[in-house]
This record gives structure tokens, sequence and C-alpha cells, in this order.
């Protein structure tokens, strides 16, 4: 289907006139149905008609034919259209595939992803053949593009190369640009950068901002570059201040902003009762969060904080088709849209019972049925990783004068180092532990000083990271090296080591970034990694978001990247990383 022009050819549609003309027979037909018209804006009960991926007729009448036709009577169920989630990140230890499978057991039915990890691992060619290879599956994938890595990478603007960027704009799959957290730069009079957001709205595509804490002037300078929505309001005025600029805005409750309930309550006190500009999204949360759902959990909590009930629903379907332009397709039960249906026992419970995706069921009285085969991931090399180098005893030199202090999750900034860290092992009397990034060819590291991770983490490492560079964090030097060298033996992944044995491993054997395993078994593997952290005295919330951050230069206050100690406010490197 994706290598055609159109969604459906001549021929398909000409079939889909002949079951409403009575030649012939629907495959589904949901009889008795009452649900959402989201037109109308109110319940109603009609008969829904599907061939195969469509609907193709609602009314009252019934088909001529119904040979070989699915016959579900609906009675004492509410139907609304499946949910979209607008600003998925799929590599948070899982993969675009596993999270698109989970999703669609909660009703979401069709994600929008980001692509920065398909970006910066995958040749355009084989990114696009793996963007055609996703879609093949029941749940609808749409796809960002981004314009930068948010970090400070070596050879960065031969990597965003201006016929990449353009590719990837001009391509069906790819509904917006963005985010862009490299907005400063755009600011900053980075004319490329503005030259792409153009290109985007000429292809009648959206761009995503990321401007968390954001003054009023900014927000107005962001709308005239050309940003339609941005999804970093912290406060109802946060809010208030982007919808009177135009913005769309995409209300946040994620794993290390869960910030719903305190937006929707603000936002009722600030007189905010319109909700048709407003969007919802989980914004790329870590496994363990999506147990309480995901887009579903946020129509729960609206409904819960007095939301009016279409609109709750709205927001996670109707809103965001329309935003992206995609209300020909998705967002509404009516005919002509693909066929993405919930089936609720109650409009007040919008965690569906049953769930049918481009016409399929992959929910099932609340069994899961799966359609789509496993993506073989070699085909687009990411396989586990094979180092054909080592770290060295000689590797683990730490002298640097200051090192990075944990703000919070995601927040560091400097600090004086005082101690002496030239010995093999930490003391647990303080927070102070051993920090390095190391080039993921092996070329060069940088050794520094974290401060706020935890008091007791012996060993650790991790090669899922923003840029694929590996981490190690630790008190002990061996149990550092152990720790990689395990990471590195299982192909890799999150390893965690305490007096010369491996306590904890994440295996993430798609690159060193992604697990092939389901969500329900990677969940369990995550909280257990947490929960061993935090008992090691890991004092935040997300621990997978803090190694992704490290590296992160959309945040203050400094960050450790493949350049070196860099400060973000002053753009300016403060020590280069070391060649080995």
């Amino acid at each position: 289907m994706l290598d055609q022009k159109y969604r459906w050819k001549n021929k398909q549609i000409r079939g889909q006139v002949a079951v409403v003309n009575g030649k012939k027979a629907p495959t589904k037909l949901l009889i008795n149905a009452r649900f959402l018209h989201s037109v109308l804006r109110k319940w109603i009960i009609a008969n829904i008609w599907i061939h195969n991926d469509r609907i193709v007729y609602i009314g009252e009448e019934l088909p001529k034919l119904t040979t070989d036709c699915e016959i579900v009577d609906c009675s004492g169920f509410t139907l609304v259209p499946g949910y979209i989630e607008p600003h998925v990140h799929p590599f948070q230890l899982y993969n675009p595939q596993t999270f698109a499978r989970y999703a669609s057991q909660t009703g979401t039915t069709t994600i929008i992803n980001d692509n920065l990890v398909i970006f910066l691992h995958l040749n355009k060619e084989k990114a696009f053949s793996l963007l055609r290879e996703l879609n093949e599956s029941p749940v609808s994938m749409y796809w960002w593009s981004r314009f930068d890595s948010q970090t400070e990478m070596d050879g960065e603007e031969t990597i965003f190369s201006n016929g990449d960027i353009q590719s990837w704009l001009e391509h069906d799959l790819v509904v917006q640009g963005g985010e862009l957290t490299g907005w400063p730069k755009l600011l900053a009079g980075d004319d490329l950068m503005l030259h792409w957001i153009q290109e985007t709205k000429r292809v009648g595509k959206k761009v995503e901002g990321h401007f968390p804490g954001a003054s009023d002037k900014t927000l107005a300078k962001m709308m005239l570059f050309g940003v339609d929505a941005d999804h970093e309001s912290m406060t109802g005025e946060d809010v208030y201040k982007r919808l009177m600029h135009g913005y769309n805005v995409s209300l946040r409750h994620s794993s290390i902003r869960p910030d719903l309930p305190v937006l929707l309550k603000e936002m009722s006190e600030l007189g905010l009762q319109q909700y048709d500009s407003m969007l919802f999204t989980t914004d790329g949360s870590t496994p363990g969060f999506y147990k309480q759902g995901i887009a579903d959990m946020m129509i729960r909590i609206a409904l819960e904080n007095d939301v009016p009930i279409i609109d709750a629903y709205h927001m996670a379907s109707y809103n965001v088709a329309r935003h992206y332009n995609l209300l020909h397709h998705h967002g509404m039960i009516a005919t002509g849209r693909i066929a993405n249906i919930n089936f609720l026992e109650d409009e007040q419970d919008p965690t569906p019972v049953s769930v049918l995706a481009k016409g399929d069921w992959v929910k099932r009285d609340g069994q899961q049925i799966q359609h789509d085969e496993n993506i073989d991931w070699s085909k687009f090399d990411m396989e586990p990783l094979q180092l054909d180098w080592n770290l060295q005893e000689s590797d683990m030199q730490f002298s640097m004068p200051f090192g990075i202090e944990m703000v919070n999750d995601v927040i560091t900034k400097p600090y004086s180092v005082t101690m002496d860290f030239s010995i093999e092992n930490l003391s647990g009397d303080h927070d102070e532990s051993y920090f390095m990034l190391v080039d993921r060819q092996g070329k060069w590291r940088i050794n520094t000083i974290v401060k706020g991770f935890a008091q007791n983490v012996s060993g650790f490492s991790s090669s899922f990271s923003n840029t694929g560079d590996f981490i190690l964090i630790g008190k002990n030097k061996e149990d550092m090296l152990l720790a990689f060298n395990r990471m590195k033996e299982i192909g890799g992944g999150i390893v965690l080591t305490e007096e010369g044995k491996v306590l904890h491993e994440i295996q993430l054997s798609l690159s060193g970034l992604m697990s092939e395993k389901e969500l329900p078994s990677l969940i369990k593997e995550e909280e257990e990694l947490k929960k061993l952290l935090i008992e090691r005295g890991y004092q935040f919330t997300d621990p997978i978001y803090s190694l992704l951050f490290f590296s992160s230069t959309h945040l203050p206050y400094v960050r450790v990247t493949q350049q070196g100690m860099y400060d973000v406010m002053n753009k300016t490197i403060l020590f280069p990383t070391l060649m080995r």
C-alpha cells in the first residue's frame, strides 16, 4: 500500500463504492452502534459498514449483502475514535513496533513519532524502508523531521544536511518539522533552520516547538518564524500565553513532567474552558509510566477534572487529526475514514475492551490479537553492538577541576571539585561519583565527576544515551569496568554492578539503544533497575531520562557532549574531549 501514490487505489475505491451500492458485502458490520459523532458533537446510534480498513457507510441502513461479513452487535458498548498520540519518542528502551503494539491495547491506534534515532543511525534509504515496514502494522505511524540533534555533535552540519532534511519533509509519512529543541540558534540568526521551517510550511505540514519557560515575546517571535504548536506548558499561565499567540497546545503528562492535573486545575482557575486548540501527549515516557495507560490515562484524568466528556475524547483524537491535517483519514468515526475504533463499556472509562485498527481486531474482549510480524532489525543495521576495542585502567583518570551537579532528573549545573578523585574507590559518605562519556567507536573520552546521581552506585554502564555514546558512573573503578565489559558482552544495554558482580542488566540488542522485548517484560526490567538505583541513593524519579539528557544541550546549564564539557548558556566548550 505504501509504495503507491495514494492510500487507496482507484480499484479499491470502486470496490468500496460497490459495497454501498449493494454489489459487494462489507467485511465487518457494526450494528446498533452508539458512538461519538465528532462533527455533530453528540452521541448517536447507527450502523457502521467497514470494508477492509475503511469505513464506507454510517447510517440507519443495513447492507443488502452480508456474505462472509463479520456482524458485531454493539449493544451495550460505546464507540469512540481510535486515540492519537501526537508526540512519541519511540526509543525509550522500547522500539517503535513494541510501543505501537502496547499502545494499541490501550486504544491508541495512531502515533506520531520522533525520527531522531532513525535519522542519526540509518542512512536515508534504509530509514524510509523502515518507515514503510513499520506502517504495515495495524497501528498507523507518522513521523517528525528533526532539524537538530539537541546536543553538540561532531560534524552535525553534515549529518543534518539540507538534502536529507528536504527528503524527510517531503515524505508522505512525515507530518511535521521539529521539535525545535535548537530554537535559540534560530533566534540567533540561523537562516538554514528558518529555511527548513519555510519548507515545512510550503509542503503543508506543521512545526512543533520546544519552549519551556519561554517569555511572551519569545513565543511571539516563534509564531512569526512559523511554529504552530508547543508541548512545554508547565502552568496554566503557560497554556494561556500560548493560546493568546494562536498556538495549538499539547497538555503533557509524562514520566518526568506529570503535569496534567495541575494544568487543568490552573486552566480552570484562569477561566480557560475552550479545548478545541488542545491535545494530549505523554511525551515519550519511560516504560514503567505506561502501566497507567497512554491516551486513555489522560482522558481519564481530564474527566476526573471536570473537562466536558466530548472535549476530553477530542483532545485524544479529533483535535489531533485536525491539527495535522489528517481528518480525512483519522480522528473520527465517519464515512471514508480508516476504521480505527475503540469499544468502551462506558464513556466514563476510556480504556477499551476491544479495539479495531485499520479494520482489524487488535484487541477483542480484553485479549490481544497480534497481526504484524516482528521487524527483522538486522536489515536496518540495528543489531547487537560488536565493539572491537576495550577500556583500559589508564582511561579511568579523573582530574578535572569541576564536575556536574544534578539539580533534578534532567538539569545539571557546574560545581567545583574539592576532593581527591585520583583514588580507586570513593566513599559512600557523599553523593559524588566518577562519570565518563566514551565514544561509541572508542576514539575519545571525557572524565569528570557527577554529584547527586547516587550515594552508593558502585558500577554502572549504559549504551543508552542521547547520541549512543557510552555512559559510565560509579564509586568503584573496577566495578565500572565490569559494568562496561558486561554491557559490551550482551551487545549493548544498561548494567549495574557491585562488589565484582552484576546486579541487574537490561539488554538493548538494537544498536545498544532499544530492546526487542515487548513492553510488559521491559517494564519489569526498568522497574527493577529503578528500585535498585533508589536503594543506592538515586533521589529523582526517572533515571532513564537522566541518562538521555546528560548530553542534551537544549537544557541548562552544563552538559557532557561529544565535543566536551559544554556551557549551554554561553555556548562554549569548557573542556574538550580527550583522544584515546
